[in-house]
């Protein structure tokens, strides 16, 4: 919430109910051309009854009436849960994911759920059912998926902060694509009960923000183990606030493999005007090498469509799915034709078959075993970088946001996009976007700064003093 408004509010010259009217009110202009949001929170009014009170009594909580946006694929009690798809279009969540339940104990207020590539898979926001999600920087452009919504919602100023969930760079992505902040931690450092599964080894859910500070306090209230979540970990405790002085103390390492050809100009050049900059400031600069980053995509693109199918035989229109009307269904078998092949869009069909395959007999160990050695191998190339660096720093994205179609015809297009955020999921360590420059069009740049898992809290603090070196506009 903006200083102003809390002044305001703890004043008694400005209810906290006719703040979020105006919130509300500005959502369902700005939403018509941009499409952030699928749904709006309905039960708003209840949900707010305290905060007033609170605030004028100094009895605030850590997000005292903070608006969030929130990802359509993470569940909040009444609120729609579609993943973006056909297949969970009247679908109401009857139970609250751990990380809404943090949220709203701390004074965070659900605004809406948020627009997103089906079933988190898609690096644009074009495969969602809801309509393509447009960059509030250029409409004409991409926002970037699958958190797009999200990364928008923030971007375009109608909500404070949001939640995304980051599979292979579905935070960082747009967060790079639109200029704003995108933190993937640790896999598992923040619960999973309540995500709608992709990609269960891979999935993480995290916060977007305008700046560091933001992301750094949601993650300190929804990080954490949880009886929910066989996977969720504690991630290292960092109560020192960092200077320019202890940075630089730190070694950056610059990966090769990240500047190689295909990357575009400006980003390049952005990314090393920065870093000279750094090393002007006598901060250590180190050259590295992470050799198996070439088959991060290879990998992943085994790994994650398995996981998939295997997560999404679920919607079957037995258990779970959308229902239709057809008397010519004879047998179980017409069901599960008709009803996945109506309920699911082309990517999630193509990912589903994709995954099937590398798990079928004859396959299994050619495709998906390998994928997982090299997965080991990735991780393995972190490790090493690490002992020799503090921090590892690249560039979000090859690319910056494109034009709606441009990659749509062309699946692995579509996938190098993520080229630069696969490895950090596939390792399963803390990642973090900052909008570091504009390019000569006005579309933002991103820069990617990296730590060992679990190191989540010191990748925060030192990021705050990087972004202020950024001092981005």
């Amino acid at each position: 919430m903006k200083q102003d408004i809390y002044t305001k509010i703890k004043e008694g010259s400005l209810k906290y109910e006719d703040y979020i009217f105006e919130v509300l009110n500005n959502i369902e202009n700005r939403n018509k051309e941009i499409n952030a949001f699928i749904s709006i929170n309905q039960n708003i009014k209840n949900e707010i009854k305290n905060i007033d009170e609170n605030i004028r009594n100094n009895k605030e909580r850590k997000l005292e009436g903070m608006t969030f946006a929130v990802k359509d694929n993470i569940l909040v009690t009444g609120l729609s849960a579609t993943a973006g798809s056909k297949m969970l279009k009247d679908y109401k969540a009857s139970y609250e994911a751990t990380v809404i339940k943090k949220i709203k104990e701390a004074g965070g207020v659900v605004v809406g759920k948020t627009n997103m590539d089906e079933f988190a898979m898609g690096s644009s926001n074009e495969t969602s059912y809801f309509g393509v999600v447009k960059n509030p920087h250029n409409l004409s452009k991409v926002p970037g998926g699958s958190s797009g919504g999200s990364v928008a919602a923030v971007a375009s100023g109608m909500v404070d902060v949001a939640l995304g969930s980051d599979t292979a760079g579905s935070i960082r992505q747009p967060a790079s694509f639109c200029g704003v902040v995108g933190f993937k931690p640790t896999y598992g450092a923040v619960s999973r009960f309540g995500l709608i599964a992709m990609s269960s080894s891979l999935d993480v859910i995290g916060p977007i923000a305008k700046n560091v500070s933001d992301c750094e306090m949601i993650f300190d209230i929804i990080a954490g183990k949880d009886d929910y979540d066989a996977t969720s970990v504690e991630v290292v405790s960092e109560n020192k606030e960092w200077t320019l002085d202890d940075v630089k103390n730190l070694t950056i390492g610059v990966p090769k493999e990240y500047f190689v050809t295909g990357i575009d100009q400006e980003v390049k050049d952005n990314i090393n005007k920065f870093i000279s900059k750094l090393k002007e400031l006598g901060i250590k600069i180190k050259e590295i090498s992470l050799p198996h980053t070439e088959y991060a995509i290879a990998c992943y693109y085994i790994i994650m469509p398995a996981e998939v199918s295997s997560n999404l035989a679920r919607y079957d229109n037995v258990r779970y799915g959308s229902k239709i009307d057809d008397l010519n269904i004879q047998n179980l078998k017409d069901l599960y034709f008709k009803t996945r092949g109506d309920g699911f869009g082309r990517e999630v069909k193509r990912r589903i078959l994709l995954g099937t395959y590398v798990l079928s007999k004859g396959f299994y160990d050619q495709y998906y075993t390998k994928a997982q050695k090299v997965r080991r191998l990735i991780k393995q190339d972190f490790d090493k970088a690490f002992k020799e660096v503090d921090l590892i720093l690249t560039p979000t994205c090859p690319d910056v946001a494109f034009n709606f179609g441009a990659k749509k015809q062309d699946p692995i297009s579509m996938y190098l996009s993520d080229i630069f955020t696969v490895p950090m999921n596939l390792a399963g360590i803390p990642a973090i976007s900052l909008p570091l420059a504009k390019n000569k069009d006005g579309l933002p740049i991103g820069l990617q700064l990296t730590m060992p898992e679990k190191f989540d809290k010191k990748l925060l603090k030192i990021s705050k003093i990087i972004e202020l070196l950024i001092n981005y506009n």
